[in-house]
Protein backbone atom coordinates (compact mmCIF):
# COMPACT_ATOMS: atom_id res chain seq x y z
CA UNK A 1 0.00 0.00 0.00
CA UNK A 2 1.72 3.43 -0.90
CA UNK A 3 2.10 5.65 2.36
CA UNK A 4 0.60 9.91 1.49
CA UNK A 5 2.15 12.61 2.94
CA UNK A 6 -0.46 15.20 3.63
CA UNK A 7 0.74 18.60 4.10
CA UNK A 8 -1.89 20.29 6.84
CA UNK A 9 -2.58 23.15 8.47
CA UNK A 10 -3.42 25.57 5.94
CA UNK A 11 -5.81 26.16 7.73
CA UNK A 12 -6.08 23.47 10.68
CA UNK A 13 -9.73 22.98 10.01
CA UNK A 14 -9.74 21.24 6.63
CA UNK A 15 -6.52 19.14 7.61
CA UNK A 16 -9.70 16.81 9.96
CA UNK A 17 -11.75 16.35 7.07
CA UNK A 18 -8.86 15.59 4.66
CA UNK A 19 -7.67 12.80 7.24
CA UNK A 20 -10.98 11.45 7.96
CA UNK A 21 -12.34 11.91 4.53
CA UNK A 22 -9.31 9.59 2.99
CA UNK A 23 -9.44 6.91 5.52
CA UNK A 24 -13.14 6.68 5.08
CA UNK A 25 -13.35 7.00 1.43
CA UNK A 26 -10.32 4.25 1.31
CA UNK A 27 -12.27 1.53 3.47
CA UNK A 28 -15.98 2.30 1.59
CA UNK A 29 -14.54 1.66 -1.81
CA UNK A 30 -12.38 -0.96 -1.23
CA UNK A 31 -14.23 -2.75 1.43
CA UNK A 32 -10.32 -3.86 3.30
CA UNK A 33 -10.48 -3.53 6.94
CA UNK A 34 -7.41 -1.93 6.41
CA UNK A 35 -6.48 1.28 6.89
CA UNK A 36 -3.95 3.77 4.68
CA UNK A 37 -1.10 5.43 5.74
CA UNK A 38 -1.01 8.34 6.68
CA UNK A 39 1.75 11.23 7.56
CA UNK A 40 0.60 14.54 8.45
CA UNK A 41 3.17 17.65 8.24
CA UNK A 42 1.32 20.39 10.05
CA UNK A 43 3.19 23.80 8.75
CA UNK A 44 2.48 27.41 10.35
CA UNK A 45 0.03 29.21 8.70
CA UNK A 46 0.90 31.94 9.60
CA UNK A 47 4.39 31.73 8.30
CA UNK A 48 2.59 31.14 4.67
CA UNK A 49 0.24 33.80 4.94
CA UNK A 50 2.69 36.93 5.97
CA UNK A 51 5.04 35.41 2.78
CA UNK A 52 1.59 35.91 0.73
CA UNK A 53 0.53 39.03 2.54
CA UNK A 54 4.12 40.49 1.27
CA UNK A 55 4.10 38.43 -2.63
CA UNK A 56 7.05 35.99 -1.00
CA UNK A 57 6.17 33.63 -3.08
CA UNK A 58 8.91 32.37 -3.06
CA UNK A 59 9.04 31.30 0.36
CA UNK A 60 5.71 29.67 0.14
CA UNK A 61 7.32 27.49 -2.42
CA UNK A 62 10.55 26.89 -0.09
CA UNK A 63 8.57 26.21 3.10
CA UNK A 64 5.56 23.71 1.80
CA UNK A 65 7.98 22.07 -0.16
CA UNK A 66 10.23 21.66 2.53
CA UNK A 67 7.43 19.96 4.35
CA UNK A 68 7.14 17.70 1.44
CA UNK A 69 11.03 16.57 1.58
CA UNK A 70 10.48 16.12 5.55
CA UNK A 71 7.52 13.88 4.40
CA UNK A 72 9.29 11.93 1.77
CA UNK A 73 12.28 11.64 4.64
CA UNK A 74 9.54 9.79 6.81
CA UNK A 75 8.96 7.23 4.08
CA UNK A 76 5.94 9.22 2.19
CA UNK A 77 5.26 7.30 -1.41
CA UNK A 78 3.83 10.78 -2.75
CA UNK A 79 2.51 13.68 -0.94
CA UNK A 80 -0.80 16.44 -1.62
CA UNK A 81 -1.26 19.64 -0.05
CA UNK A 82 -4.63 20.36 2.25
CA UNK A 83 -4.87 23.97 0.66
CA UNK A 84 -5.70 25.85 -2.83
CA UNK A 85 -3.50 29.11 -1.81
CA UNK A 86 -0.67 27.61 -1.91
CA UNK A 87 -1.21 25.95 -5.32
CA UNK A 88 -0.32 29.97 -6.90
CA UNK A 89 3.16 28.32 -6.41
CA UNK A 90 2.48 24.84 -7.01
CA UNK A 91 5.22 24.11 -10.43
CA UNK A 92 7.55 25.61 -8.12
CA UNK A 93 6.39 23.32 -4.86
CA UNK A 94 6.35 20.31 -7.14
CA UNK A 95 9.41 20.34 -8.99
CA UNK A 96 11.39 20.70 -5.87
CA UNK A 97 9.43 17.73 -4.34
CA UNK A 98 11.04 14.38 -4.36
CA UNK A 99 7.82 12.79 -4.34
CA UNK A 100 4.60 12.90 -6.60
CA UNK A 101 2.08 15.55 -5.69
CA UNK A 102 -1.65 15.78 -6.81
CA UNK A 103 -2.61 18.91 -7.39
CA UNK A 104 -5.86 20.35 -5.89
CA UNK A 105 -6.24 22.47 -8.82
CA UNK A 106 -5.77 20.05 -11.58
CA UNK A 107 -8.21 17.44 -10.24
CA UNK A 108 -11.05 19.96 -9.57
CA UNK A 109 -10.55 20.75 -13.43
CA UNK A 110 -11.03 17.75 -14.65
CA UNK A 111 -13.50 17.09 -12.25
CA UNK A 112 -15.84 20.01 -13.43
CA UNK A 113 -15.06 18.93 -17.23
CA UNK A 114 -16.28 15.44 -16.66
CA UNK A 115 -19.70 17.36 -14.90
CA UNK A 116 -19.38 19.23 -18.27
CA UNK A 117 -19.66 22.76 -16.53
CA UNK A 118 -19.04 25.39 -19.08
CA UNK A 119 -19.36 28.37 -16.55
CA UNK A 120 -17.32 28.29 -13.20
CA UNK A 121 -17.84 30.86 -10.01
CA UNK A 122 -14.06 30.83 -8.69
CA UNK A 123 -14.20 32.19 -4.87
CA UNK A 124 -11.35 32.04 -2.14
CA UNK A 125 -8.61 33.83 -0.17
CA UNK A 126 -8.03 36.67 -1.85
CA UNK A 127 -4.81 35.40 -3.22
CA UNK A 128 -6.65 32.52 -5.04
CA UNK A 129 -9.04 34.83 -6.65
CA UNK A 130 -6.45 37.63 -7.44
CA UNK A 131 -3.96 35.18 -8.47
CA UNK A 132 -6.51 33.80 -11.10
CA UNK A 133 -5.01 30.43 -10.00
CA UNK A 134 -8.12 28.39 -11.74
CA UNK A 135 -8.38 30.84 -15.13
CA UNK A 136 -5.80 28.64 -17.13
CA UNK A 137 -6.19 25.05 -15.88
CA UNK A 138 -10.32 25.89 -16.17
CA UNK A 139 -9.98 27.51 -20.00
CA UNK A 140 -7.47 24.03 -20.87
CA UNK A 141 -10.15 22.57 -20.47
CA UNK A 142 -13.00 24.74 -22.07
CA UNK A 143 -14.46 26.08 -19.17
CA UNK A 144 -14.78 29.78 -18.77
CA UNK A 145 -13.15 31.25 -15.55
CA UNK A 146 -15.49 33.79 -13.68
CA UNK A 147 -14.61 35.37 -10.75
CA UNK A 148 -16.16 38.22 -8.27
CA UNK A 149 -15.21 42.29 -9.26
CA UNK A 150 -12.71 43.90 -6.88
CA UNK A 151 -15.20 45.13 -4.23
CA UNK A 152 -16.86 41.38 -3.75
CA UNK A 153 -13.47 39.38 -3.73
CA UNK A 154 -12.88 41.33 -0.54
CA UNK A 155 -16.10 41.26 0.79
CA UNK A 156 -16.23 37.35 0.68
CA UNK A 157 -12.63 36.68 1.75
CA UNK A 158 -13.54 39.30 4.98
CA UNK A 159 -16.92 36.66 5.24
CA UNK A 160 -14.67 33.74 6.14
CA UNK A 161 -11.05 34.44 7.00
CA UNK A 162 -9.74 34.38 9.62
CA UNK A 163 -12.66 32.88 11.49
CA UNK A 164 -13.54 29.94 9.11
CA UNK A 165 -9.69 28.86 9.29
CA UNK A 166 -10.34 27.81 12.44
CA UNK A 167 -13.41 26.16 12.23
CA UNK A 168 -15.50 29.08 13.34
CA UNK A 169 -19.10 29.71 10.86
CA UNK A 170 -20.57 32.74 12.17
CA UNK A 171 -24.20 32.77 11.10
CA UNK A 172 -24.35 36.25 10.39
CA UNK A 173 -21.33 36.02 7.97
CA UNK A 174 -22.80 32.67 6.74
CA UNK A 175 -25.90 34.33 5.31
CA UNK A 176 -24.49 37.12 4.05
CA UNK A 177 -21.76 34.96 1.80
CA UNK A 178 -24.72 32.93 0.89
CA UNK A 179 -26.67 35.65 -0.62
CA UNK A 180 -23.81 37.32 -2.50
CA UNK A 181 -22.08 34.22 -3.90
CA UNK A 182 -25.57 33.62 -5.48
CA UNK A 183 -26.24 37.14 -6.81
CA UNK A 184 -22.77 37.05 -7.95
CA UNK A 185 -23.52 33.56 -9.91
CA UNK A 186 -26.48 34.77 -11.22
CA UNK A 187 -25.35 38.00 -12.44
CA UNK A 188 -22.35 36.36 -14.47
CA UNK A 189 -24.78 33.60 -15.35
CA UNK A 190 -22.45 30.78 -13.84
CA UNK A 191 -23.87 27.20 -14.17
CA UNK A 192 -21.07 26.21 -10.68
CA UNK A 193 -19.65 27.70 -7.80
CA UNK A 194 -16.13 26.29 -7.17
CA UNK A 195 -15.21 26.67 -3.58
CA UNK A 196 -11.21 27.63 -3.77
CA UNK A 197 -10.79 26.91 -0.27
CA UNK A 198 -10.56 23.77 1.67
CA UNK A 199 -12.75 25.25 4.92
CA UNK A 200 -15.55 26.57 2.75
CA UNK A 201 -17.40 23.57 2.52
CA UNK A 202 -17.96 24.64 6.29
CA UNK A 203 -19.83 27.73 5.67
CA UNK A 204 -21.28 26.67 1.65
CA UNK A 205 -23.30 23.44 1.23
CA UNK A 206 -24.78 21.87 -1.80
CA UNK A 207 -28.27 23.11 -2.35
CA UNK A 208 -27.33 26.51 -0.97
CA UNK A 209 -26.94 28.54 -3.57
CA UNK A 210 -28.97 28.57 -6.78
CA UNK A 211 -26.04 26.15 -9.32
CA UNK A 212 -24.32 23.02 -8.44
CA UNK A 213 -21.57 23.34 -5.72
CA UNK A 214 -17.90 22.03 -6.44
CA UNK A 215 -16.07 20.81 -3.34
CA UNK A 216 -12.31 21.25 -4.02
CA UNK A 217 -11.86 19.50 -0.80
CA UNK A 218 -14.19 16.35 -1.72
CA UNK A 219 -12.51 16.37 -5.06
CA UNK A 220 -8.92 16.27 -3.44
CA UNK A 221 -9.82 13.82 -1.45
CA UNK A 222 -11.45 11.27 -3.69
CA UNK A 223 -8.46 11.91 -6.06
CA UNK A 224 -6.12 11.00 -3.38
CA UNK A 225 -8.18 8.22 -2.55
CA UNK A 226 -7.92 6.75 -6.38
CA UNK A 227 -4.23 6.88 -6.23
CA UNK A 228 -3.48 5.12 -2.91
CA UNK A 229 -5.89 2.23 -4.23
CA UNK A 230 -4.65 2.65 -7.92
CA UNK A 231 -0.96 2.90 -7.58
Amino acid sequence: MKKLGLIGGLGPASTPDYYLGIIDGYRRRTGDINYPEIIIYSVNMTETTGHAERGEWDEVALQISGAADSLARAGADFAAIASNTPHIVFGEISGRSPIPMISIVDETCKFAARAGYKRVLVIGTLFTMESGLYDVPLAEHGIAPLTPDGGDRKRIYSLFFPNLENGIVVPEDRTEMLKLVDQIAYDQRADSLLLGCTELPLMIKPGDVRVPVIDTTRVHIDSIVDHLINN
